[in-house]
């Protein structure tokens, strides 16, 4: 088994946050040693004085990880921004090394670590290296979160053909419906289209609930954790 897996999105706002609490949930019932990872977070929010990731506190509480933040999250900024840009502009420096070396750490500890991205894959961690880049130096395979409406099949094909081109391995695409949509003709084709034509997996399609911690939520992300287990 990959001792991680690496969740990027088609756009912000897709819910890879929601759909890594999800896995990470299913896989910790199935009995797998589990923690979460986010290496950057932008956009955090201020507490007497300290920068608060979200994000990666929602991840953390979702298993009630036994991790500290700070390894979990080694990088936030404030601005919401490309980490790169955000970064740049707060006068930091993101260094590769230290994200390797939490990864590393985590790996060695528990049976998978879920790593999430931030934005889409095309996304610079600093200056020129992307998401990309830092997936493939992992040595991770992907999931890939994409919304279920119009103009998905052109974000998700352009996602799979940057993975599949960098060489990743992509475990398949779950539809997510982070809002509430008309289900029109497009989010009824779509899936079926980007299996076709991008030759990945689906893993999922995730319905919009306005109580997103419902039964049956859980039991569609124990489907595709399922799914998972047996692609690693």
């Amino acid at each position: 088994m990959h001792k991680g897996i690496f969740i990027t999105g088609t756009d912000t706002g897709v819910g890879k946050t929601f759909v890594a609490i999800g896995l990470l949930k299913a896989m910790k019932e199935m009995g797998y040693n589990v923690c979460p990872m986010k290496p950057v977070e932008t956009g955090c929010g201020t507490f007497n004085g300290r920068l608060v990731p979200a994000d990666a506190l929602k991840l953390v509480c979702a298993i009630e990880a036994d991790e500290p933040l700070k390894l979990i999250n080694p990088y936030r900024f404030k601005q919401p921004l490309a980490p790169a840009v955000a970064a740049e502009l707060e006068g930091a420096v993101i260094r590769k090394q230290d994200i390797f070396s939490v990864y590393k750490q985590l790996s060695k500890k528990y049976d998978l670590t879920i790593v999430e991205g931030a934005g889409g894959i095309m996304v610079p961690v600093y200056k020129k290296y992307l998401f990309l880049d830092l997936i493939k130096d992992l040595n991770l395979p992907v999931i890939i979160v994409a919304r279920p409406g119009l103009g998905t099949i052109n974000h998700t094909l352009l996602t799979i053909e940057a993975a599949r081109n960098k060489g990743l391995r992509i475990l398949g695409v779950i539809f997510n419906h982070s809002v509430k949509i008309k289900n029109d003709l497009s989010v009824r084709t779509n899936p079926d289209v980007i299996e076709k034509l991008g030759g990945v997996p689906l893993l999922g399609i995730i319905q919009y609930m306005k109580d997103s911690s419902g039964h049956h939520v859980q039991n569609v992300f124990n489907s595709i954790a399922e799914q998972i287990i047996r692609k690693l």
